[in-house]
């Protein structure tokens, strides 16, 4: 499901809690809204808030964390690329086909994890073919000196690392947000509201903010879910580092 249907169920659910206590404050008896009833049901609320406060925090800290983490694998994967072409240049002119497979495999991984046809999905698996293809290239140089032998052992190093970031990336790309943790937050949310409604006047005044309220918490939600999915929708990690390193690729 995708962040923009998660928040629309969210505000439906929050809101909706908002109009049933409104509602239900019409049909019970008039002693169920003493006063201390109300002081029961705030000290409850209270404590429910506070729970939703910590999940609505953990779920932000989840969700920040596995963006920031594939968004520095990105650019640490754009400077390995970077490195990589220049210890095959400083290797000599018989890197030259293996540079070019350099500069292919990072065109096509930018096609990849950034479609143009913003509909597509990010296809994060590495086009194990053209990564074969250039590890067998720098397999079969044939070093003519200790300079040349070191320089291959650091291209193949840095192609293994390149090759780590990719599946690294892959791994992550599932949900970092537990289903139940939000599932739970929404209840605590829609109860919360509930009570909100109960003690309300029903007017246009309140109903307007209960609704802007449910629409601020619902948007948070919103912005925490697209944190989740990291190559694609509102919140996406950017292709600059990569695009930048193709250019300087080949010099």
């Amino acid at each position: 499901m995708n962040p923009l249907s998660i928040g629309w169920i969210v505000l439906a659910c929050v809101f909706g809690g908002a109009l049933l206590g409104m509602a239900l404050r019409l049909i019970l008896p008039e002693h169920h809204l003493s006063a201390e009833s109300k002081d029961v049901i705030k000290l409850g609320m209270g404590l429910t808030a506070m729970m939703s406060a910590l999940v609505l925090a953990l779920l932000t800290n989840s969700a920040k964390g596995s963006y920031d983490a594939q968004r520095n694998e990105v650019t640490q994967l754009s400077a390995n690329i970077i490195l990589l072409d220049r210890v095959l240049a400083h290797y000599g002119p018989e890197t030259k086909e293996a540079r070019a497979l350099v500069k292919l495999s990072a065109a096509g991984m930018i096609d990849r994890i950034w479609p143009e046809n913003r509909s597509g999905l990010a296809q994060l698996a590495p086009n194990t073919a053209v990564a074969e293809g250039f590890f067998d290239k720098i397999q079969e140089l044939s070093p003519q000196n200790e300079v040349q032998r070191s320089l291959q052992a650091q291209a193949l190093k840095t192609s293994i690392d390149i090759g780590q970031a990719r599946l690294l990336l892959l791994e992550q790309g599932g949900r970092s947000i537990p289903m139940p943790f939000l599932a739970l937050l929404v209840f605590w949310l829609t109860i919360i509201f509930l009570s909100f409604g109960l003690f309300a006047p029903p007017n246009a005044t309140v109903i307007v903010t209960l609704f802007l309220c449910a629409l601020s918490v619902s948007g948070a939600i919103f912005l925490i879910m697209e944190l989740d999915r990291p190559f694609g929708g509102l919140i996406q990690i950017s292709a600059a580092p990569l695009r930048n390193a193709i250019v300087h690729l080949g010099k």
